[in-house]
């Protein structure tokens, strides 16, 4: 490596770093994940002529009137997932790919499905830049999960939606769990559920704000 392209890296780890001890002063953060967060450079997920606020703690918008959730979001559901012993993830909703980014430090295999094309495309070319192999990618509506793969130790939804369907909950393994941001009549909530062989413990954590689920695809 040049000293110039060392010296590049040194500088976004910098930046990453910082960003993680500002959300580590507001939410606390396991050692894993906050070193995620340092190994991640959010600058590439956020689009083209917003670089300078890549690492504040807001959400960004995107193309198709979506949003990159804010760092401190991200962080949140990671740690709901509770990722430690975990092999497997299914994300539904990759949106720009910054949040399977980060659950790829943490989990071996991340599942991801987006049902905006051009949003997955821009994931997909992403990741392909980074050089990871173990983010695998779905053009889909996300409520049809992906069973080819399932059981999964985890599943985050990434966008909000009224109730989980049941054909998500049948991908999880017993012992697993699902985070979701959950509608409950003008606000949302971030529900944690845990699969155990007597049916589904359910957990609120906290108030939230993510773009609905959407049936379809979109092309």
């Amino acid at each position: 490596m040049s000293q110039t392209a060392h010296f590049k890296d040194k500088i976004r780890f910098q930046k990453n770093k910082k960003m993680a001890d500002e959300i580590a002063k507001i939410f606390p953060l396991t050692p894993a994940v906050y070193d995620a967060f340092c190994q991640s450079e959010r600058e590439l997920f956020v689009p083209q002529g917003m670089a300078l606020h890549a690492y504040r703690l807001d959400a960004l918008p995107l193309a198709s009137n979506q949003w990159i959730s804010s760092p401190l979001t991200v962080a949140k559901m990671t740690e709901a997932l509770s990722c430690q012993g975990a092999d497997s993830v299914l994300e539904i909703g990759c949106g720009s790919g910054y949040q399977a980014l980060i659950l790829s430090k943490v989990i071996r295999r991340v599942f991801t499905i987006e049902r905006i094309e051009r949003l997955l495309k821009e994931a997909r070319e992403r990741f392909k830049l980074l050089g990871i192999s173990s983010i695998h990618t779905r053009f889909d509506d996300g409520q049809n999960g992906w069973r080819e793969f399932a059981p999964f130790d985890r599943i985050l939804f990434s966008a909000s939606i009224a109730q989980v369907p049941q054909k998500i909950f049948d991908q999880l393994k017993v012992g697993g769990i699902l985070v979701a941001p959950i509608e409950k009549d003008d606000r949302q909530v971030i529900m944690r559920y845990t699969k155990t062989p007597n049916g589904l413990n359910k957990e609120t954590l906290e108030e939230c704000l993510f773009v609905p689920v959407k049936d379809g695809r979109e092309f």
